[in-house]
């Protein structure tokens, strides 16, 4: 595929039309009773593309699952790849880009879940003495004090919604 500028890397207008002419074919196949056709490549680079773009923006670009973020956003996409409707929007990037967004933030909220109940687990695993000799330990008592402070955070976020 070939790119445009480093600003513009998604062609929207061939984008848009792509969409429209499979949104065509899918209608057509569905009237004849056939199975649903393959998205076009050129959909689904451009997915990708926005997918990856977005993935190192700077609000997303520090985590290790960036992949998964990624997946999920593309995966998104597709399922809702009919919902886009040319007759409502003509910018199938601003829509798509939404989605990913969004796929994005759920999975950081998922992630920092698992985080949470991990964390939780850890500090219900050792026992009152534990706690005392890794806290004597120079090394381990600022580890000690992040996982107290994330926990708090998690807990006094979970609190107020």
């Amino acid at each position: 595929m070939a790119r445009l500028s480093k600003n513009h890397y998604v062609n929207n207008k061939k984008f848009l039309e792509t969409l429209i002419a499979y949104k065509e074919l899918v209608a057509k196949h569905k009237a004849e009773d056939k199975q649903k056709p393959q998205i076009p490549n050129y959909v689904g680079e451009c997915l990708i593309l926005i997918a990856n773009r977005l993935a190192s923006k700077p609000n997303f670009s520090g985590y290790s699952f960036k992949d998964e973020m990624v997946s999920d956003g593309i995966e998104d996409c597709i399922k809702y790849l009919d919902n886009f409707d040319p007759l409502k929007g003509t910018n199938p990037f601003a829509y798509f880009t939404q989605f990913i967004w969004n796929a994005f933030i759920r999975r950081i909220q998922k992630e920092k879940k698992q985080l949470y109940i991990k964390m939780k687990n850890l500090e219900h695993s050792y026992s009152q003495e534990d706690i005392e000799n890794i806290s004597r330990d120079k090394a381990r008592p600022k580890m000690t004090e992040n996982y107290n402070d994330y926990i708090t955070q998690w807990e006094m976020n979970k609190a107020k919604k």
